[in-house]
């Protein structure tokens, strides 16, 4: 029998669950669920977009990695006291992957995400990639990071996708504390760490070309394979009634 290999990222960071969580989660399942029944590729039109910070000395903040409690949990986590990071960006489909794109200043120094920047990313970076692949009615998701939900940003991105936008505050609402939904949490952030370090970068520079090359080698084949897996989260989050997975899993 042909073993498959898993990838098991275990929690590490401590977020109280909110009282609504579980009803906003199986609200949005049932959504996809019954969109995906209607349409069977809806999920390989899904554009799932998110933010990293990769600290040079190999710490990655993890956003795929949570404990989730009913009362906020006592976690230590060991973080860099004069952190050298990249903000990056980047969107995930079945197809592939956009971008990547790298938060910079006028004056090209690495600098974290406001609004008028990540907006300028999906009009200067997004949108004009987006433009020269043949997606057929895609769907753009993102968390409730201010920056994402902020009026300007959301009339944007209507502007692009109209009523096909997965959004706190968008026309189908994207359910908070479900990092175990997205692919960039449970997939993408633990893969490019596995890689990125390997020769141990020295310098920003050094650091984003590999996170550049590593995301420019993952094959179609890879993405697909998680894009189904991200069904199958569906229903382990409907059949349990909203509930969080205890370990984030992806399948290869």
């Amino acid at each position: 029998m042909k073993q498959r290999s898993c990838q098991v990222i275990y929690s590490q960071f401590g977020f109280a669950i909110h009282q609504n969580d579980h009803q906003a989660r199986r609200r949005f399942v049932e959504w996809a669920q019954n969109e995906i029944a209607v349409v069977p590729d809806l999920h390989k039109r899904i554009l799932f977009s998110k933010e990293a910070h990769f600290w040079l000395n190999g710490y990655v903040n993890k956003q795929n990695c949570r404990i989730w409690s009913e009362t906020y949990p006592q976690v230590y986590v060991e973080t860099p006291l004069h952190p050298e990071k990249l903000t990056v960006w980047c969107a995930l489909w079945a197809g592939g992957i956009f971008c990547p794109y790298f938060f910079k200043n006028d004056e090209g120094h690495n600098v974290t995400d406001n609004g008028d920047q990540y907006r300028a990313v999906i009009t200067n970076c997004f949108i004009p990639e987006l433009n020269n692949h043949d997606v057929q009615e895609p769907w753009f998701q993102q968390d409730g990071a201010t920056c994402h939900t902020a009026r300007a940003t959301i009339d944007l991105q209507k502007d692009t996708f109209g009523d096909r936008l997965i959004s706190l505050f968008g026309p189908v609402n994207w359910p908070p504390r479900s990092c175990d939904l997205t692919p960039l949490d449970y997939f993408l952030r633990g893969y490019v760490k596995s890689l990125v370090y390997a020769d141990k970068p020295q310098r920003l520079d050094h650091l984003e070309d590999n996170i550049r090359r590593v995301i420019a080698d993952i094959r179609s084949q890879m993405l697909e394979k998680v894009i189904e897996n991200w069904t199958l989260k569906l229903d382990y989050i409907r059949a349990s009634r909203g509930s969080h997975m205890p370990e984030i899993i992806f399948k290869m």
